[in-house]
């Protein structure tokens, strides 16, 4: 019997379950692979907001990587936010030991609303610590924006020139999220040494999006995984997200933005 595909998330901890590590294991479960953790953060979170955040000291975030990818056949590896220095090097020191295949880094620094989640140092660490190993980053038109030093994108041509900059940055490929956008339209742009490829999908009308990034690059990890090519991987996991989305409304969490259904191809077929 085939062992099933391992994935590992490295992430901080959403106690509302919408992000973080929650999604996390929730999309690579519903994406079909096996789900591991390293928590950076614990967080104080629900649909409203973030109240509290506690750092874990990055002794231990080592501790942990040590811990599963000593055992564990680690087929990728999807990283979101790491909010300070420390625990960047850390956690690029046990990447480096580990050399795990397939990682895809969502370079998480910038807040829905625009605001920065990380400071400068912090940024230039992302950069030079943890972009050399990735396969794939995945930011956003914010977060793209600023590690760029341009204005946000507003166009196909501007994510194109944004998108081509950041290849630059790194040694694997660049997905340019533009669910931040505006238009009927979601469209995303994978530039890689295959090329560019765009990827569209219908714009949900809905406010239960908490945890969208998370759970597109924790999918594509799984598809990663399972074996798939990388522009396939994205693609399958646009398509699923897509429909996390669209299924959203049926969950009725909390009493601001919402979850995406992570299991909503799941829970339809149950009586």
């Amino acid at each position: 019997m085939n062992r099933i595909p391992i994935t590992v998330t490295i992430a901080g901890s959403d106690s509302g379950g919408g992000a973080g590590i929650q999604a996390d294991i929730k999309a690579m479960s519903a994406n079909g692979v096996y789900a591991a953790t390293v928590i950076t953060a614990l967080t104080a979170q629900n649909t409203l907001g973030v109240t509290a955040i506690h750092d874990v000291p990055p002794g231990f975030v080592t501790a942990q990587i040590e811990a599963v990818f000593s055992d564990l056949a680690v087929d990728a590896v999807k990283i979101g936010m790491l909010s300070r220095v420390e625990t960047i090097a850390a956690v690029a020191a046990g990447l480096r030991r580990f050399r795990p295949a397939n990682i895809v880094l969502d370079p998480v620094m910038v807040a829905a609303s625009g605001d920065p989640l990380l400071d400068d140092d912090a940024i230039d660490s992302l950069v030079s610590e943890l972009f050399p190993l990735a396969a794939l980053i995945t930011p956003n038109l914010h977060e793209a924006a600023r590690l760029t030093a341009t204005t946000l994108a507003d166009s196909r041509q501007a994510m194109r020139g944004q998108a081509y900059a950041l290849a630059e940055m790194t040694a694997g490929a660049v997905l340019l999220k533009g669910g931040h956008g505006t238009g009927d339209e979601a469209t995303d742009l994978l530039v890689s040494r295959e090329g560019e490829q765009w990827f569209v999908a219908r714009r949900v009308d809905t406010a239960n999006t908490h945890g969208t990034g998370c759970s597109l690059s924790s999918a594509i990890a799984a598809r990663l995984a399972a074996g798939v090519e990388l522009a396939r991987a994205v693609g399958e996991a646009k398509s699923w997200l897509t429909g996390a989305i669209a299924a959203s409304d049926r969950l009725r969490v909390g009493a601001g933005r919402g979850p995406v259904h992570h299991f909503y191809e799941l829970w339809e077929k149950l009586p």
